[in-house]
């Protein structure tokens, strides 16, 4: 689709909310159930009809297209797709005083604390469990010391939220230069005072450590986690699926005692103080 220029294409499955439609679930980290549905819809999007119509033509004629139909052309209205994309994305509870809110909205009223973040390229915009999770940690417990070391930070919204509750000397990480570049962005847009970089800036012992990634770099990267914790620092980890818990408590025992101290959609928050 992409040779033929199309501007966007998604593949769907063809029997979704029919008596035929056999779900696929995967997890992060794990691999794919099945390549894909019984049966796929393949729908892109052409800048005119007549370019939509060319497309159709010539994959008729390929010989990989036997089997497949072209279900027909049909033109897409015309949107204000900025605003229907802003429309999306409300501002999310982490407590009654504490909210996540878009430049676009307002603040609830009974926001003390407010992170302003839009919707981008990095992971970490408050919706998902894991960003909640953490970020309701940080509430919960305050500054716990003027320290903090976000490792994969992603748009940098735990970094910022531990400087909201008095982090002062804050370094936010990520393998992902993209995401790097975001966590300054956001961290600038909300007057939050960090550096940001790639993981070798990270060094020394903090007071508290970040990381919302997956269970898998999680165990890897177990021994160099906690080498950043400081005596009776905290060391805070998402990213983790509860069937997960045991095996993360196993990666990190020489080093420190996890345990389960949040949970929310099947998503669990493990925490530990370093003695």
């Amino acid at each position: 689709m992409v040779a033929l220029d199309a501007l966007s294409v998604s593949v769907e499955d063809a029997d979704a909310m029919t008596d035929a439609e056999v779900a696929l679930f995967g997890e992060p980290g794990m691999p794919a159930p099945k390549e894909g549905w019984q049966r796929s819809r393949v729908v892109a999007l052409f800048p005119t009809d007549a370019a939509a119509r060319d497309a159709a033509r010539l994959l008729q004629a390929q010989d990989f297209f036997e089997g497949c139909v072209v279900q027909g052309v049909r033109a897409v209205l015309e949107q204000d797709w900025v605003r229907l994309t802003q429309s999306q994305f409300d501002p999310v509870e982490i407590t009654p005083s504490f909210w996540i809110v878009p430049t676009w909205h307002e603040p609830p009223a009974a926001a003390q604390q407010v992170i302003r973040l839009d919707p981008g390229l990095a992971f970490g915009t408050g919706t998902h469990p894991t960003t909640r999770m953490c970020l309701r940690w940080i509430a919960q417990h305050g500054p716990v010391g003027p320290r903090v070391l976000d490792y994969g930070c992603g748009s940098g919204i735990l970094a910022i939220g531990a400087a909201k509750f008095g982090a002062q000397e804050i370094v936010a990480v990520d393998i992902d230069p993209a995401a790097v570049e975001s966590s300054r962005l956001n961290a600038e847009a909300n007057h939050a005072v960090l550096t940001a970089g790639l993981p070798d800036l990270a060094r020394g012992e903090h007071d508290l450590v970040l990381a919302n990634i997956l269970a898998t770099p999680l165990k890897v990267l177990a021994p160099l986690l906690c080498a950043h914790v400081r005596s009776g620092g905290h060391l805070v980890l998402a990213g983790i699926l509860a069937r997960q818990a045991d095996e993360l408590t196993q990666a990190y025992a020489p080093w420190v005692t996890l345990q389960v101290s949040d949970e929310e959609d099947g998503w669990i928050l493990m925490t530990a103080l370093k003695r």
